[in-house]
């Protein structure tokens, strides 16, 4: 007998694992195994999404992100018998599977191998995908648990084998559930043992902060890159500040370049950078091609450390910022401002990249950003001339008007 529950998550809660998460919903699953007693047998409770890169028909590649669960079904999960362990199997969107399995040996019980499953020849969730058929990558993660404890992994899990990318976070899941019980007794992951021992804040009698950030100064440009087998590949260069709303509170973080690693990759249709930090697990910047003569920021995914020891994590990949011409970069001295979501934004300064087409390790001619204030402005600057003339049609017409009646009167 399976009992279970689906519920929505806000944005708030990673991308992502989103991952947001922002414009990408993110959902929660619940799961309450029973045996024929009634009695729960596993119980997990978890967040996760995927990222699969495929080749296209014309040779280039693709990456879709695969974050909607609101159809799941968990038809194949099973408690177990003497032969076989619990079993978690989820199905969902177009010919999606995920499967888990647990054994136990003594007094510990094993997350034993994950796998996941995707039909890649739904056209919808996979344009023009060169291969065709129901496509398996199978991890053997083998996590050991004490028997009795509830392992509980809250901070952002990835696990990439040849072209998906599975993200996981906020676990919580105990197979061979003792007496029908799940336990208080958990188990933590390195992750979350290493996030919680941040040193506590000391209560003070100061005022409790305020959903007000206090101001910080201008963060130092950074220069970034990626590099491939034929030489650089994508340049960047930037002053970064994040601005993160994490239960009602808001805080200002300023990257330091000095102290940011990134990496990256770069493809025919999209091209990655990935700064990260001792806070900062990734923050990704994923640039797209349109129309074929067009890039675009089209995604962008984050997961840090708080002071706080939590980890806050969004991504939204449904972005359309700095558009410009292939063959240019995008330039923007100015400050800008990146919505990743109601709880996340970025800040840009002295701003410039190229994610496509760079040659000799060099930046190309720059669209500037002020062209788009230009653009804005020609039809205020035509409206005004036309507001003047009429103004000045208006007034000669009274002007002549007066002088008629004036005429009139000297008979």
């Amino acid at each position: 007998m399976v009992c279970f529950r689906f519920s929505p998550v806000p944005g708030s809660g990673l991308v992502l694992l989103c991952l947001v998460l922002g414009a990408v919903s993110s959902y929660a699953l619940e799961l309450n195994l029973t045996d024929s007693g009634k009695a729960t047998c596993l119980y997990a409770k978890w967040q996760m999404n995927f990222t699969i890169r495929y080749e296209t028909t014309s040779k280039s590649y693709k990456t879709v992100t695969v974050s909607d669960l609101s159809t799941a079904t968990y038809n194949g999960s099973t408690c177990g018998e003497d032969q076989n362990g619990p079993k978690i199997a989820v199905q969902f969107g177009s010919g999606f599977s995920w499967v888990v399995n647990f054994t136990k040996e003594g007094s510990t019980y094993s997350i034993d191998g994950i796998s996941f499953s995707y039909n890649i020849s739904d056209n919808t969730t996979f344009p023009d995908a060169k291969d065709k058929g129901i496509l398996t990558v199978y991890d053997p993660v083998r996590f050991r648990i004490p028997l009795n404890n509830i392992f509980r992994c809250n901070s952002l899990s990835t696990l990439e084998k040849d072209d998906v990318v599975q993200y996981y976070w906020d676990v919580h899941v105990q197979a061979f559930v003792q007496n029908g019980t799940v336990s208080t007794k958990e188990f933590l992951c390195e992750k979350d043992r290493t996030s919680t021992t941040v040193a506590p804040i000391t209560p003070t009698t100061t005022p409790a902060p305020t959903t007000t950030p206090i101001p910080k100064e201008k963060p130092e440009v950074g220069s970034y890159s990626v590099n491939n087998s034929n030489g650089t590949c994508l340049l960047a260069t930037m002053g970064l500040q994040l601005n993160v709303t994490y239960e009602k509170v808001a805080s200002i973080i300023n990257i330091n370049p000095n102290t940011t690693d990134f990496t990256g990759n770069c493809h025919p249709q999209s091209a990655l950078l990935r700064l990260n930090s001792s806070n900062i697990k990734f923050l990704d910047f994923v640039f797209a091609v349109k129309n074929e003569n067009r890039f675009y920021l089209k995604e962008v995914n984050i997961s840090m450390y708080l002071v706080n020891g939590s980890v806050f994590s969004i991504a939204n990949n449904n972005l359309s910022y700095w558009d410009a011409p292939l063959g240019s970069s995008y330039m923007c001295n100015k400050e800008q401002t990146v919505s990743v979501s109601g709880a996340f934004q970025i800040n840009t300064f002295d701003l410039r990249v190229q994610p496509f087409n760079v040659m000799e390790g060099k930046y190309s001619t720059a669209q500037d950003c002020s062209a788009d204030d230009d653009n804005f402005l020609v039809p205020i600057a035509v409206g005004a001339a036309l507001a003047g003339v009429l103004i000045l049609v208006l007034l000669a017409y009274f002007i002549g008007l007066k002088r008629h009646h004036a005429g009139y009167e000297q008979f």
